[in-house]
């Protein structure tokens, strides 16, 4: 046994008080007279025995509770391990705040469960320890230590956040802060639910910090969550249907039936069906739905779920152009058949440029760029058409037949494409169609022998390299290659356009197909929903100022979704904030950071009657996983400097914090037997008539 305060046994000398009082006192005799003195010497022998065996007890009691008293205050205890650490005491908590925890304990959210655990763990420490209080904001503030009234203040404010944090990395932000301290007795808390997705506590390697794991549970485990969603095509086409992919989860251990599917565009919501998705599962569904006019669209997928309830929505945003523009780089003269092509597609706008006199800076305002039987390449046009395909955009090249192998492959190397050998006036024939890409897919409803394909009366011989056929001959070389590149692609013809060599421009049934879908194959795309908590950055175009200096903001609007941008009717901004911006050319990137707290879209402006981009945020579904590690997988494996404080709801977690850190803690005993002696010494004196 040891003690907290060990000089406050000095102050059993006390003892000594009830032993001299009881050694100087001399009762004062009460006269009585009566009559018979046959009696006396007996009686007065029988009340001075009990009288002396009474007043024996009671100064028993008395140095008994004084004993007790004094051991009170110097706080005895049986410590756990060999040594016990003394002296002020650095203490970080993490109050875990993520969704996850909005989840119901009995009757009460885990939350504020964590929060009564922290208010009692403070409790278990005195007034010179040092404490900081963690959530999954990481907030400035938190990082420093601070007393145990503002440390109190400062769990009373957690509140639910979209943020959520790997256990590993929450130990070393407190790692960090506690060895701000003076003291070198620190210990960690982690007040958690242990989801599986975030409890990597093996990452962390540091053995000397005290680590002391306090699990959260919820009574169910079941959810149903939108995971996320993307379009089939990277680009919507106005008047045209839009077919949208959803991913729904079923986290739950039972099979989830008539889970209902509902879709916000254009102001409507309308049912998209049910689904019934197994345990531990998840499902495919396909919304389609009509887009009727150009801008920005917003729409918001729903299912039906409880208690979990923020993965139950996914906001999505999409902007339909009202053409897609495209660039004809002419070596001679523009082809007739690319104008003709494009002059039955309102949707499209062609342009014609000679390749001696381009403006490169209107490239950006393109989406596909068709190199029209150039003789050469200079390095001016291969870098810029590198450029432009690295930031999405689609490049058809389709060589001229005395063009310049040298700059061509220079061109070529710069895409890390194959090359072109020399030009062969072989007739060849073209026999196989790429219907698995995505110029070709679903463009057919056979490719059978009545599929027409074109051919070719000369040709360049196509290094094999990593690109995708096409079109490929006969002999099984390439007639047309794709080659990603960047966020665009190269589409590399072994063949001129020029009629008298190549049928394919008068083979409309491959010819249209390949240049409309070219032009909308972006491998990018435009991305329809970020994630809240993750470092997101937000491309626009950018507005110049007259007066040279641009502030965008961002604000969240509610309300009705997609189809209200031109008015703004039924939508009502809630918060609006200026972001991290940096302007490169004719773009501008957004870096909003963490000031986005909440699911839905954000509107981009310069001025409050504007939109310029709209983008929709989701928060992250880590947390809609609602396992846990259990008490058992928590405790197997475990650092030896660290420990699970597995205690039910009810428990004096203030005591259980204190005889973790002491060990046995028996004050609370020595009071106890102090009043009881003292108790026992007024029945003494009260009942013990002499």
């Amino acid at each position: 046994m040891q003690f907290l305060f060990p000089l406050f046994l000095a102050a059993a000398a006390a003892i000594a008080i009830p032993i001299i009082i009881h050694l100087f006192y001399f009762r004062r005799f009460k006269r009585v007279y009566f009559t018979n003195v046959r009696f006396l010497q007996e009686v007065k022998d029988i009340t001075s025995n009990r009288q002396k065996l009474r007043n024996l007890l009671v100064l028993l009691m008395r140095c008994l509770a004084i004993i007790f008293l004094v051991l009170a205050f110097a706080q005895p205890f049986i410590p756990r391990s060999s040594e016990v650490k003394a002296g002020e005491k650095s203490v970080s908590l993490f109050v875990d705040n993520s969704f996850s925890m909005a989840a119901l304990s009995k009757d009460a959210p885990l939350l504020e469960l964590a929060k009564k655990r922290a208010r009692d763990i403070v409790a278990a420490y005195g007034p010179a320890d040092r404490f900081q209080v963690l959530t999954n904001d990481f907030e400035g503030r938190d990082q420093r230590l601070v007393g145990k009234e503002d440390a109190l203040s400062r769990i009373e404010e957690i509140r639910v956040s979209p943020a959520t944090r790997d256990l590993s990395k929450v130990l070393l932000r407190q790692q960090q802060c506690l060895s701000t301290g003076k003291s070198e007795n620190r210990v960690a808390f982690l007040i958690t639910d242990f989801q599986e997705n975030i409890s990597d506590l093996s990452n962390f390697k540091d053995t000397l910090l005290d680590v002391n794991l306090v699990p959260m549970r919820a009574v169910r485990e079941n959810n149903i969550s939108i995971d996320s969603a993307w379009f089939e095509s990277p680009v919507q086409i106005l008047n045209q249907p839009a077919k949208l992919i959803v991913r729904i989860s079923n986290r739950g251990d039972e099979e989830a039936e008539e889970v209902r599917l509902a879709l916000r565009h254009d102001g409507q919501e309308k049912p998209v069906g049910s689904l019934r998705i197994p345990a531990r599962a998840s499902s495919l569904d396909t919304v389609s739905f009509n887009i009727l006019h150009p801008g920005w669209h917003r729409a918001q997928l729903s299912v039906t779920d409880y208690p979990v309830q923020f993965d139950d929505a996914y906001y999505l945003s999409f902007l339909v152009a009202e053409r897609i523009n495209v660039l004809s780089v002419n070596g001679l003269q523009p082809n007739k058949y690319l104008n003709n092509a494009f002059a039955g597609a309102k949707y499209f706008s062609l342009d014609n440029a000679d390749v001696r006199a381009l403006d490169y800076s209107k490239f950006a305002n393109y989406q596909l760029i068709v190199l029209n039987e150039a003789t050469q390449i200079t390095s001016g046009l291969a870098q810029e058409l590198k450029t432009f395909s690295a930031n999405g955009g689609n490049v058809l090249v389709f060589p001229a037949q005395n063009a310049d192998l040298s700059s061509y492959n220079g061109f070529l190397q710069n895409f890390e494409a194959g090359t072109l050998g020399a030009y062969e006036t072989t007739p060849r024939q073209a026999s196989q169609i790429n219907t698995e890409e995505f110029v070709f897919r679903d463009v057919f409803l056979n490719t059978g022998s009545n599929l027409r394909l074109p051919g070719t009366q000369g040709n360049f011989k196509l290094a094999p390299n990593r690109g995708e056929y096409i079109l490929s001959y006969r002999d099984g070389s390439a007639m047309m290659t794709k080659y990603p590149a960047g966020d665009g692609a190269l589409y590399l013809s072994a063949a001129p356009l020029d009629e008298r060599v190549n049928d394919l421009v008068r083979n409309a049934e491959i010819f249209v197909p390949l240049l409309f879908k070219s032009a909308i194959a972006g491998s990018k795309g435009r991305q329809i929903a970020y994630t809240i908590g993750k470092d997101e950055v937000l491309e626009a175009n950018h507005i110049p100022s007259a007066s040279g200096e641009a502030v965008y903001k961002l604000r969240l609007t509610r309300g009705a979704g997609a189809g209200q941008e031109a008015n703004g009717a039924d939508r009502t901004p809630s918060s609006e904030f200026i972001p991290e911006q940096r302007i490169l050319g004719a773009k501008v990137l957004l870096t909003p950071g963490p000031q986005v707290q909440e699911a839905g879209w954000y509107d981009l402006a310069l001025r409050a009657d504007s939109t310029l981009a709209v983008f929709a945020f989701n928060y992250d579904r880590r947390e809609s996983d609602l396992r846990y590690r259990s008490e058992e997988d928590l405790a197997a494996g475990l650092q030896a400097n660290m420990k699970v404080l597995d205690q039910n709801a009810e428990a004096n977690f203030t005591q259980v914090v204190n005889e973790e850190n002491q060990g046995i803690v028996l004050w609370r005993w020595c009071l106890v037997f102090a009043l009881l002696f003292l108790a026992l010494e007024v029945l003494f004196l009260r009942l013990w008539k002499v």
